[in-house]
């Protein structure tokens, strides 16, 4: 006989206590099994109905077998998979369902596609589990999830891949029946594939390489906003920044960090509330970047000019704003004109700023004696960006203006911007050739003598226009022909 652990009491010295009763119940039951088989074969090897006695009970036990295996195998009577319930939240893997079939990562097929999902659900157990299999019920595949935890409930972020037929008002009506408000939802793409902490790993590195990613990061982490960054002494008369206090400011839509130079950085959503998740995110940013100090890559690489005189080109910084101002003085009022728009006295007053990897960033041109003989700048200027270019009088029609442009616009590329656009005079053929000869989708307005050119950036990657290049920071530099 067997006997389970449980069915044994110990006394407090840990001798085992039996109970007698139980036993005789068993002995009980073994004596009239005993009786039963012997009848049974009595009545099988003397009877005249023994063989087929023998031959119907087999078929019987046939039939309740394949009964049993088919009752078991309905959907209504399956058995319960088990699980956990705890009555905390469950994780994505207790209710991810079976996808449309396996695909290569960060890639769409042609039966489904990729979504960001956002919601609010109330904050209690099993509100989560009430909308991924809400979800589920719809074919949607559950990538990654992330929570951001709020007075009044939860934020829930899903990237999701769906059946392609499955609109988008078809996932939001399945949110809002399963409890879910406040939803927003937008395509996804591959680059969304990667986890929030990767992510956020890649955005500090990039962050501790070059100050002037700080803003570009802040647009990665936190989806489609418009950043401003406001110095501490704005230059032309403008009022100073409200101050922030050190751990910044958080205002639904808005949010304020005081900037590592003593300025203001505002973040702006109006199509979707900040969470205290993002805002600390936000903020472990700001203060890595302050930690580390104003710096660039210092890279260079080294040009032929078509005349054969070599030039560099590098990054710059407000390192280089002296030799900037004395390039100034040897530029023509024309020439300043062009690029400034305004009184050309007040042209110095800006470097600083241009200058600033806070602000965007510099590539600045340099001849084998040092001196700076041309600068370009990219600018982030809210959700746009502004390229500018300024070339001394006695270094233009050589073809470098159409090297910086085509670098900043690499850069601007590789950063992730729809567009750039420069603002120069009707006048100025130069600066509008030098647009035209990227190869790029171009937008003109002028109004009064001032001309706006807009290049569209190709958004895929490996196009013509992420192959224009970027002044990286490491490496052997390539020595090429410019234009």
């Amino acid at each position: 006989m067997n006997r389970d652990m449980s069915d044994v009491r110990r006394t407090r010295d840990g001798r085992p206590v039996h109970h007698w009763r139980r036993d005789v119940v068993e002995l009980a039951a073994l004596f009239t099994a005993v009786a039963a088989a012997d009848a049974v074969a009595n009545l099988v090897g003397h009877g005249p109905d023994g063989p087929a006695l023998l031959v119907i009970s087999a078929l019987v036990l046939a039939a309740t077998a394949g009964f049993h295996v088919w009752w078991a195998r309905r959907p209504g009577h399956a058995p319960p998979v088990h699980r956990s319930d705890t009555g905390a939240r469950p994780a994505v893997s207790t209710t991810r369902q079976a996808g449309p079939g396996p695909q290569a990562p960060g890639t769409e097929g042609a039966d489904s596609t990729l979504w960001r999902l956002r919601t609010t659900v109330r904050d209690e157990p099993g509100s989560l589990a009430v909308l991924c299999a809400a979800l589920a019920g719809h074919a949607v595949d559950i990538l990654n999830l992330q929570t951001h935890p709020l007075g009044d409930g939860t934020v829930d972020e899903f990237l999701l891949r769906a059946p392609g037929p499955l609109t988008a008002g078809e996932i939001t009506r399945a949110v809002a029946v399963a409890g879910g408000r406040d939803t927003w939802l937008e395509r996804a793409d591959a680059h969304d594939l990667v986890d929030a902490p990767t992510r956020v790993l890649g955005l500090a590195t990039r962050t501790a390489l070059d100050a002037a990613e700080l803003p570009l990061a802040l647009r990665q982490l936190l989806g489609r906003c418009t950043i401003r960054s406001l110095p501490a002494h704005p230059v032309g008369g403008a009022r100073r920044p409200e101050a922030v206090p050190v751990e910044g400011v958080l205002e639904d839509t808005v949010m304020r960090l005081r900037a590592p130079e003593g300025g203001v950085i505002t973040v702006e959503r109006p199509y979707l509330p900040f969470t205290p998740t993002e805002f600390a995110r936000a903020r472990a940013l700001v203060e890595l970047d302050a930690r580390l100090g104003p710096r660039v890559p210092h890279g260079q690489d080294v040009l032929t000019l078509p005349e054969g005189r070599e030039i560099t080109v590098r990054r710059a910084d407000t390192g280089d704003v002296e030799a900037a101002k004395a390039m100034h003085e040897r530029c023509s009022a024309r020439t300043l004109g062009l690029r400034y728009h305004g009184p050309v006295g007040d042209a110095d007053r800006y470097l600083n700023h241009l200058l600033s990897p806070r602000f965007g960033r510099t590539l600045a041109v340099q001849t084998a004696s040092g001196r700076i003989v041309g600068l370009g700048h990219l600018l982030w200027d809210g959700d746009e960006t502004e390229v500018a270019l300024l070339v001394e009088d006695d270094w233009q029609r050589r073809g470098i203006g159409a090297e910086l442009l085509r670098r900043l616009v690499g850069m601007a590329a590789e950063a992730g911007c729809e567009s750039v656009y420069a603002v120069t005079q009707a006048s100025n053929t130069a600066m509008v050739a030098a647009m035209r000869g990227l190869d790029l989708p171009l937008d003109y307005q002028i109004e009064e003598g001032t001309l706006v050119v807009t290049a569209r950036l190709a958004a895929e990657p490996g196009s013509a226009v992420t192959a224009l290049g970027r002044l990286s920071g490491a490496g052997e530099p390539d020595r090429t022909e410019a234009p």
